[in-house]
């Protein structure tokens, strides 16, 4: 919508995003048509019914936008492999909790004991385990990074692929992003980068930006240049 038409929302006084993470560019191209309306970034899984978690954003963005704090009523939690708390700045699995749990999946109870566990810092707490990549910042918010599950390993180097696609967001005319990895003919994995643009871009020039901002490891092998990228009738990739 904000690439059709960003000033849409003038009229509304909130409005409260969610379901995907943001992009700057957007975010701000919002922000600077829509002076007086308030945007929230919203973030939660399903299985603790809507948001967890709420940030509200002031003016443009320069990096990313951050999911905010535990919304009334919830807990959020970050923890290594062993279910120990991460220090803030440390990356490690979201926990989060609070009434709005679900009690588990329908019929599902292998799956329910996977997912749904008793809290690591409160007795009597049920919290749900999300499978996403989070930090705690120095202002006391989160950040979100990507799921666990997108994480690859390339020559050694393990790479998150929200990481990348969130700088190649960030080169000048780059509208849409997503990046792949991939198996060769010899089965080694590389990085694929697919993206959506407002005019013509040259792969050299998206690959010296990329470059300068990511470690050499990180920059994908191939670009791909598209109309738009395909979407599923949820609006997923």
């Amino acid at each position: 919508l904000t690439q059709q038409n960003s000033r849409l929302f003038g009229d509304m006084k909130t409005l409260i995003v969610g379901g995907d993470v943001l992009s700057v560019p957007h975010i701000n191209r919002v922000v600077r048509d829509n002076p007086g309306l308030s945007l929230v970034n919203g973030y939660g899984p399903t299985e603790n019914t809507t948001f967890s978690t709420t940030h509200a954003i002031a003016g443009e963005q320069t990096e990313t936008v951050p999911i905010g704090r535990p919304i009334a009523n919830s807990t959020a939690y970050v923890v290594d492999r062993g279910m120990k708390l991460q220090p803030v700045g440390a990356w490690g699995e979201l926990i989060v909790g609070g009434d709005g749990v679900a009690r588990g999946y329908w019929n599902r109870p292998e799956l329910t004991a996977e997912k749904f566990i008793a809290s690591p810092v409160r007795e009597g707490e049920r919290c749900y385990r999300t499978g996403d990549l989070a930090r705690w910042r120095a202002d006391g918010t989160l950040e979100y990074k990507g799921r666990i599950d997108e994480q690859v390993k390339i020559r050694g180097y393990r790479i998150e692929l929200g990481e990348v696609e969130a700088q190649l967001l960030r080169v000048e005319g780059v509208r849409e992003a997503v990046v792949i990895a991939r198996e060769d003919e010899q089965g080694q994995k590389q990085l694929c980068a697919y993206f959506t643009a407002e005019s013509e871009l040259g792969v050299g020039e998206v690959r010296s930006a990329l470059s300068q901002e990511l470690p050499g490891y990180m920059v994908p092998s191939y670009f791909v240049q598209m109309e738009r990228i395909p979407l599923t009738p949820n609006g997923k990739v």
